[in-house]
């Protein structure tokens, strides 16, 4: 019998347990371990902070799900990661011993790196978790009884920037529905070089559109920005050229701000030796397999990407939903085969597919693969992106309750989009 441990029950963790679940026999034990006993469908948050959804709608308890499925749970913290002697230590002496471990913790948010930075004892927000987002709602309220500036946008060193164009237009469709968007003037400001860039160097004519829907909108940007520390009010961010020198500084005035920060690893991971990069994010082989420990995988944003691109202000590359479902079902049919004596084969798809909304319409990119050139590379907008994201959500919170191991993106996803899965 071999133990599993799924480390983390989110948009990774989660698929991850059903999976291995359904294709391992009864034989062999599975195990979720993670500090909160509830998933969050993180895609949802922008809609959260402005009060279209409401927690209860987009967060469940995982501990019943997971045992209807013969899933063991465990809901605490990982203080410690012994790869030698493959176990976990936990929040409050306890230890868990492993045969093959899943690393899908999700990253560490870095607030620290700009000073004034972060909800918690920080001037700005972030949509994140879904208690950042409703800490934006409870003062979002206060907000619309005076009103002010807005800047919405990414910090240094960000990797998904896909949240903060997401919430920008939301936040001005929010208002426009309140006859309030004349009065709070918007500023987007990011460390992409440009707008559209999305950390991937752009998809199909991201750029022509986003700027084209930033103007209509009303929204003023700065690209190339690097956010160097936050006041009460007052955003300070110097705009560097192309060769990453300081070309114009600003001091930006604003009542409500939401910054998306750079990620790490979480410190239990990161502090593996050999594991991860220096940024904390584990190393794999084509597999999702640890270059340095051969029963350790890891699956979603605490994987290590390089950089799509150097950039003029540090950007780091997305990890998206199909790109993680890829990496989930990867790692769910290498521990199988290896647990029947069989070499490891399946690989996963480091493929880009987002749905983004926009309030009353939506974007969707696919850069096939992430890395260009590609052999698919278009952005689309319209209705349908807002509803196929709506349709998306309903689905994939369902999945999480009854326990389905189907692949989301490869069945639905892709078929809506005219796309089929082009590796194993």
């Amino acid at each position: 019998m071999a133990h599993i441990v799924i480390l983390g029950a989110g948009l990774g963790g989660m698929p991850a347990a059903y999976e291995i679940r359904a294709m391992l026999g009864s034989e062999h034990k599975v195990t979720v371990v993670n500090a909160v006993d509830y998933f969050q469908f993180v895609p949802s948050n922008p809609w959260v902070a402005v009060g279209w959804r409401k927690r209860e709608e987009v967060v469940m308890g995982i501990e019943e799900p997971l045992r209807r499925k013969g899933i063991d749970f465990i809901g605490k913290r990982v203080t410690a990661i012994d790869a030698e002697g493959s176990k976990l230590s936990l929040d409050g002496g306890d230890e868990l011993a492993y045969d093959y471990l899943v690393i899908t913790t999700g990253p560490k948010l870095a607030f620290d790196e700009v000073p004034g930075a972060g909800p918690l004892g920080g001037h700005t927000h972030s949509i994140c978790t879904v208690d950042h987002a409703e800490k934006w709602w409870a003062e979002y309220q206060e907000f619309l009884k005076d009103p002010g500036p807005i800047i919405v946008g990414a910090m240094p060193g960000a990797s998904c920037f896909g949240p903060a164009y997401e919430f920008t237009f939301i936040v001005a469709a929010d208002l426009r529905k309140r006859k309030l968007r004349n009065k709070v003037p918007i500023t987007f400001v990011s460390s992409e070089p440009y707008v559209g860039h999305m950390g991937l160097g752009g998809v199909g004519d991201s750029k022509g559109m986003l700027e084209s829907d930033l103007r209509n909108q009303d929204v003023k940007w700065i690209t190339n920005a690097k956010t160097t520390r936050v006041e009460a009010g007052k955003m300070f961010v110097t705009e560097v050229n192309d060769k990453g020198e300081p070309h114009k500084e600003h001091e930006l005035p604003f009542k409500m701000a939401m910054m998306l920060p750079a990620f790490k690893g979480v410190d239990a991971v990161a502090g593996v030796p050999e594991l991860c990069n220096p940024r904390g994010f584990v190393i794999v082989d084509e597999f999702q397999r640890s270059k340095k420990y051969r029963n350790i995988f890891s699956a979603g944003v605490c994987v290590a990407i390089p950089p799509v691109e150097v950039t003029p202000v540090p950007t780091g590359a997305p990890k998206t939903g199909y790109m993680i479902e890829t990496m989930v079902s990867a790692i769910a049919h290498n521990i199988a085969d290896e647990l029947a004596g069989k070499p490891l084969t399946t690989r996963g798809t480091w493929n880009a597919i987002c749905l983004a909304d926009m309030g009353d319409t939506g974007a969707a990119f696919v850069a096939l693969p992430q890395i260009p050139p590609r052999n698919v590379n278009w952005f689309k907008k319209g209705k349908w992106v807002h509803l196929a994201k709506v349709a998306f959500e309903k689905y994939f919170i369902r999945k999480m309750k009854t326990g389905n191991s189907e692949p989301v993106y490869e069945k639905y996803v892709l078929k809506a989009l005219g796309i089929m899965r082009l590796e194993k």
